[in-house]
């Protein structure tokens, strides 16, 4: 990852309203950059695009070649009671020269989606963020579509696991990989989301985690999640503290350097 990567993360992108944070921007960026390396073909998708800030991050991650389609309901209501979501998002878009192709915009609930519905817009998928409906049902039916359209070398990063406000989201990833833990296993495990991927390419994406210079500045946990090694990335409270408090004073540009 070079200087302009990590200035996008840390200064770029925090212009856009959303949740992902550093930690789970430098995964994101590593995965998206190995499979690249390893010549892995397939679109990108994202449930829930919310105003775009890790579809962004997706977008810069594959280049302009780079099919990334964007899933949401697009129904937020501003303060005002209007809903401007969308334009919002398209707005994001030309702030960061990344402009979105709506053509590869989808417009309403996953959970009524079939696997062709993907499939014809941007073909087998390679990563695919779930951050979508936070219920039970909403979790089951994102986790089938992701597999459905997953190419074999794919990664699926579930978002909001383990967090106590969402209860139905552990339940519905736990049940996942239960289900088809002879397929899919848990490899990474940060503070807010879950890396999961098919069985045969665990070692390859556990071996990308363990070795990407992006990621040596976290605790490194050697942990087990429903038969499978997991390595969790732990980002002390005080780096997190130290960070929030760089960006509120509007230290951007600098707040980078923590993560090193």
């Amino acid at each position: 990852m070079n200087v302009n990567d990590r200035k996008f993360i840390f200064h770029d992108l925090q212009k856009i309203e959303g949740y992902i944070d550093p930690p789970d921007a430098l995964v994101f960026t590593s995965l998206l950059h190995a499979q690249q390396k390893k010549a892995f073909e397939g679109g990108v998708a994202e449930i829930g695009v919310f105003y775009g800030r890790s579809y962004f991050l997706m977008r810069k991650a594959v280049g302009n070649d780079g099919r990334v389609l964007a899933v949401d309901m697009f129904d937020l209501d501003d303060s005002d009671g209007v809903c401007r979501q969308y334009e919002r998002f398209l707005d994001n878009g030309i702030r960061l020269n990344l402009a979105v192709d709506e053509s590869l915009v989808i417009k309403g609930d996953s959970t009524k989606l079939d696997s062709k519905d993907v499939l014809e817009k941007i073909g087998k998928v390679r990563f695919f963020s779930i951050d979508g409906g936070h219920m039970l049902h909403h979790v089951m039916s994102d986790s089938k579509l992701a597999m459905d359209v997953l190419a074999d070398h794919g990664v699926i990063a579930f978002d909001d696991t383990f967090n106590p406000q969402w209860p139905e989201v552990t339940v519905g990833v736990a049940d996942f990989l239960r289900e088809k833990g002879d397929s899919f296993s848990a490899f990474c495990m940060t503070k807010y989301k879950t890396y999961v991927c098919r069985r045969e390419y665990h070692d390859f994406y556990e071996r990308v985690v363990l070795q990407s210079p992006e990621l040596l500045a976290f605790d490194h946990v050697e942990t087990e999640f429903l038969g499978s090694k997991v390595t969790r990335l732990h980002n002390p409270m005080g780096r997190r503290m130290i960070y929030e408090l760089m960006l509120r004073s509007g230290l951007t540009n600098f707040s980078e350097r923590i993560y090193r």
